[in-house]
């Protein structure tokens, strides 16, 4: 247990306390349009749900479905007509499964496939090794600023346990990828990565309250998560969008340079979440991808 939290850690708890409550590149948009898609559900978290806060797509207030999101953008870029499913806070269960949240029920996401769907992209997993709990451990051990203090609380006998957590999901993520195909025999599928949250090194505490030694390590547990997605998308006959190639766009950046916001955002966009361009970015990727 932490002692009683002092003022600083007060202010740094309730920004994490908001982040983890929300939670859950070059375009070919005319090789895109060839490839003649017609009807596109787009299943996920977060990170594909929420763009501008402040401009809803409907369903449950608890998604924070956005209408800028990368589903959105990548739907206008083809020409498609649209199945946003994707809802904060969504783990792999409520592919198949209903998910309670605030305002009401966002139905099972692989409701919304049909046989006649010919293009779905799922961005999902980062709930599942827990991405809320991360962020706000994270922050709250972050007052250690030299150190590595998370790295240290997630390691138990010498085993990384959000590398574990990575391990055990992918037979998980094999079995989504095998759902969609299921009730979308015909859809071409991709699977998307998460942007990068954080540099390389450094970081830059308190913006993004992580520890200067925690930060190569968070960064390197993200890729393995896309990896592990990318992999699982090759192995089960899905195309794959991996975003650990993009640099100088994380949460650290410039507010008019970077793709991801930081615990405070400087736009209308969800805490340690893709803002506006980032969702443009990604729906860019894709896109190039089809």
């Amino acid at each position: 247990m932490l002692r009683t939290p002092n003022r600083r850690k007060t202010v740094f708890s309730a920004a994490l306390a908001l982040a983890a409550a929300s939670l859950a590149v070059v375009t070919a948009p005319a090789q895109a349009t060839a490839a003649g898609f017609h009807k596109y559900v787009a299943l996920g978290d977060s990170y594909t749900a929420v763009g501008d806060l402040l401009q809803p797509a409907g369903g449950p207030l608890g998604c924070f479905r956005s209408s800028v999101n990368f589903p959105h953008d990548l739907a206008a870029r083809l020409h498609v007509d649209l199945v946003d499913a994707s809802c904060g806070g969504a783990v792999t269960a409520d592919m198949t499964g209903p998910q309670s949240v605030i305002g009401g029920t966002n139905p099972a996401q692989f409701d919304s496939l049909t046989p006649d769907t010919d293009l779905v992209t799922v961005g999902i997993g980062g709930n599942d090794i827990g991405f809320g709990d991360i962020v706000t451990t994270c922050g709250e051990l972050s007052l250690n600023v030299f150190g590595n203090p998370c790295q240290q609380h997630f390691t138990v006998n010498g085993t990384d346990q959000l590398a574990a957590r990575i391990d055990a999901l992918a037979p998980t993520i094999d079995a989504v990828i095998q759902g969609i195909h299921q009730r979308a025999p015909h859809a071409t599928v991709v699977v998307v990565g998460y942007l990068p949250v954080l540099p390389a090194t450094g970081g830059c505490w308190p913006s993004m309250p992580v520890a200067i030694g925690d930060v190569p390590w968070l960064h390197g547990i993200e890729q393995k998560l896309n990896d592990m997605l990318s992999t699982e998308a090759a192995a089960n006959g899905a195309l794959s969008v991996n975003p650990n190639g993009v640099t100088g766009r994380d949460a650290c950046q410039w507010p008019w340079t970077r793709w991801v916001e930081p615990v405070i955002p400087a736009q209308p966009a969800a805490p340690v979440h893709p803002n506006p361009a980032g969702q443009s970015a990604v729906a860019a990727m894709i896109a190039s991808r089809l």
